[in-house]
C-alpha cells in the first residue's frame, strides 16, 4: 500500500526557521532553520507521530510528500 503523508512548510520569517504541519500526521508542529534540515527532521518524527497518535508501526510503501511556501519581497 503506498500512503503519501502530505505535509506543508512555510517559512516563519520572524522566526527565521520553516515550520512544518499536517492534518495527515496528528500532532506535528515543527521547525529548523532550513528546508534540509526540516527534511530530516520529518523522517524521523513522523514514523514516531504515527505510532504514538495512531497505533501504526509498518513504514512500508508511506512517503512524504512535503510542499514548501515562501512569500518573497521584490525591491524595486
Amino acid at each position: 500500500m503506498n500512503t503519501d503523508l502530505r505535509v506543508h512548510a512555510f517559512w516563519d520569517e520572524e522566526a527565521r526557521v520553516w515550520v512544518a504541519e499536517s492534518d495527515d500526521v496528528p500532532g506535528l508542529i515543527t521547525e529548523a532553520d532550513t528546508l534540509e534540515k526540516l527534511s530530516a527532521k520529518l523522517e524521523v518524527i513522523i514514523p514516531e507521530l504515527l505510532e504514538l497518535n495512531l497505533g501504526i508501526t509498518d513504514m512500508t510503501g508511506r512517503t512524504i510528500m512535503l510542499s514548501a511556501e515562501r512569500q518573497l519581497q521584490l525591491a524595486n
